[in-house]
């Protein structure tokens, strides 16, 4: 898989791609992480890539030029462009799952006061990764990258993905290590018993209480995937 990012900081990048996981899946020639400065396609003196909007208004607009000419260059059949801004759709795990199959996804970074609309005619997709705003799309593109690149397989061991908050629609069980017993706080005797049943059916009902009291949503969600599965069975 190939990740391009547009940003006009590519810097930033730089700890993201050459840290931890990330640098590891690099290595083993998973995915291939190239950042693009836009700003070199910007066909003014200067380089600009801002403006004054149109019909007034505080802050400066990204321009047009700059991401066309950039994706005219960089872009094949393959490719599946992503924008991050806030009137995307949210993101979720779902979503990451789909980018992951995608041969060659490229992230393109917001910054100022927003695109100009015409912009966002490029994309297959726009993505929010929550209802607030950051001074640029440059996190959460490596939120989107780091979510995306952790699903491909041979990134992670299988069954740390199979355990993992979000899978069936529920938020993960607590864990515990050594010591069983710290300060008085204790490690639930279900978890040393050495009875798996019995810590299978422990860590369901705490995913499912945990759901409950934190996420009420995703239980919401769950129910009416049960009720649609139910309703095509029975046709």
């Amino acid at each position: 898989m190939k990740i391009t990012i547009l940003s006009l900081f590519p810097e930033m990048f730089s700890g993201f791609i050459n840290e931890s996981i990330i640098k590891r899946v690099i290595d083993k020639n998973l995915v291939e992480i190239e950042i693009i400065n836009f700003r070199d396609y910007s066909p003014l003196n200067h380089k600009q890539v801002d403006d004054t909007p149109y019909g007034g208004g505080s802050g400066m607009v990204l321009r047009c030029e700059p991401i066309f000419e950039c994706l005219d260059k960089i872009k094949t059949k393959e490719s599946y462009i992503v924008i991050m801004c806030p009137t995307g759709n949210t993101y979720n795990q779902e979503k990451a799952r789909n980018l992951s199959l995608k041969k060659h996804l490229i992230i393109i970074c917001g910054h100022y006061e927003g695109f100009d609309e015409r912009i966002k005619s490029l994309a297959d997709e726009i993505i929010s990764i929550g209802d607030y705003i950051l001074t640029g799309g440059e996190i959460p593109a490596m939120v989107v990258a780091d979510s995306v690149i952790r699903l491909l397989d041979g990134a992670i061991n299988s069954g740390s993905l199979d355990n993992e908050s979000f899978n069936d629609n529920l938020l993960d069980y607590p864990v515990y290590t050594k010591p069983a017993n710290y300060r008085g706080l204790k490690v639930p005797e279900v978890l040393i018993s050495g009875d798996h049943k019995k810590i299978a059916e422990y860590r369901e009902s705490e995913q499912l209480r945990i759901t409950k009291e934190r996420r009420p949503d995703l239980i919401n969600n769950l129910r009416t995937i049960h009720k649609n599965n139910m309703k095509y069975r029975g046709k």
